[in-house]
């Protein structure tokens, strides 16, 4: 028999159960439906910041050179692997085209917004839910060795602080006496306070159990194979038929995947997975005293009371699986040019997911036009735990008719039709 559900979320991931989240909390039923498990993917593995300080996007002017100069260094922190996908370089021809002032401007503004309210959100949602999550509003620290680096990041300054993100620029003789976990050779440091962090496997397993004590239904390892538009929503899963108000399609770096089977085709040009690496340890020695950025290397670094995180990096290259040990020990060698204790006594985890990453950095949130009741939630990016909240809302708003707190322009699909 087919089942009847008032809203189906396809996507276990950070953005599904916060969609979930927020959805009852305005009243509406929710049934979060996963091919996998409860944050299976870039859900688990990422540093855990909670940053307005990453408003500004990916796609920045001289972006493109850079690109260029790290194809053939595989352990680059950006890296496009050559070959033959033409729906990868389709998009990144569109993402170059954004490489310029205002477009970086726009997509900065859009991005800035919702971090702020996200930010916000989240800590409201910690005490309010009783997330248990290791939440702290710890602030971040972008550290640089490299004084024209440090000259060229200082140009981001100017327009955080229009985007209402408090920055503090500090030397590096000042920050060396602030930060003991750092060798000596700071150039300086630009200090975010209105940053946070948490631990992120514990954040989503949280929303999880919030879900459940509200009413919500999840069911792991139930694989959706075709969403059809009608007067209700058919959605086809590996334990059947489901028929549902709205469907949020909330499905991360698989939805280009999907998207001939969800009806959404635009997002196989609009979105491409970028591979993401980070590796766990127990806590060594010396840790740093809030999260930090490596900023030459592009290396996160975050601590918890059972771990400690190096992560980042941007590969390009398909749906590939394989754990590249190259990547995974720049991480090592990036923090070891800044950190007394780059790594810790014991390896818990070695790690890579998939960000949906949007031609524009900027996700994509709304209802799908001429598919009534079909609803989308990603393209987040590095973004995703950081959005979670401020996503949710907007999508609760909007399914509900309601005035949301962000504008919706810059998050529709339509956009990428102009």
């Amino acid at each position: 028999m087919t089942q009847h559900e008032d809203v189906v979320i396809v996507g276990a991931g950070v953005i599904g159960l916060a969609s979930a989240l927020a959805l009852l909390e305005s009243g509406r039923g929710a049934t979060v439906i996963d091919a996998g498990r409860i944050g299976g993917g870039s859900s688990h593995g990422n540093c855990g910041t909670i940053t307005p300080s990453h408003a500004p996007p990916l796609a920045a002017p001289g972006m493109v050179a850079t690109a260029l100069k790290w194809m053939f260094t595989p352990d680059a922190p950006l890296y496009v692997k050559p070959g033959i996908n033409p729906l990868l370089w389709r998009w990144l021809l569109h993402f170059a085209a954004r490489c310029n002032e205002r477009d970086w401007r726009a997509s900065a503004a859009a991005k800035g917004a919702m971090l702020n309210d996200s930010r916000a959100r989240i800590e409201d949602w910690v005490s309010r839910f009783g997330l248990q999550c290791e939440f702290q509003p710890s602030g971040e620290d972008y550290v640089f060795r490299d004084p024209r680096e440090l000259e060229h990041g200082l140009r981001e300054v100017e327009l955080l602080r229009e985007l209402g993100v408090p920055v503090e620029v500090l030397d590096g003789a000042a920050y060396e006496t602030m930060e003991p976990a750092l060798k000596p050779g700071i150039a300086g440091a630009i200090r975010f306070d209105g940053d946070a962090s948490l631990r992120p496997d514990r954040y989503v397993a949280e929303l999880a159990r919030a879900v459940r004590e509200r009413g919500g239904t999840i069911r792991e390892h139930c694989e959706v194979s075709a969403i059809e538009a009608g007067r209700r929503v058919r959605v086809e899963t590996a334990q059947g038929a489901v028929q549902a108000r709205d469907v949020v399609v909330a499905t991360g770096a698989w939805s280009p995947q999907r998207a001939d089977a969800f009806g959404v085709p635009m997002l196989k040009r609009v979105l491409q997975p970028g591979k993401g690496y980070s590796i766990t340890y127990s806590r060594p020695a010396r840790v740093p005293r809030r999260p930090l950025v490596l900023h030459e290397r592009s290396v996160c670094v975050t601590v918890w009371d059972q771990g400690f995180r190096l992560g980042s990096t941007m590969e390009f290259s398909g749906y590939d699986t394989s754990l590249n040990p190259r990547r995974l020990a720049a991480l090592e060698r990036g923090a070891a040019e800044y950190l007394h204790d780059p790594v810790g006594p014991q390896v818990q985890e070695r790690w890579y997911g998939w960000r949906p990453m949007s031609r524009d950095d900027v996700p994509v949130i709304g209802a799908v036009p001429g598919r009534d009741g079909l609803w989308l939630a990603t393209g987040h990016g590095m973004m995703g735990v950081s959005m979670s909240a401020a996503t949710a809302q907007l999508l609760a708003d909007l399914m509900a008719g309601r005035t949301p707190a962000l504008d919706p322009a810059p998050f529709r699909m339509e956009r990428f039709v102009r």
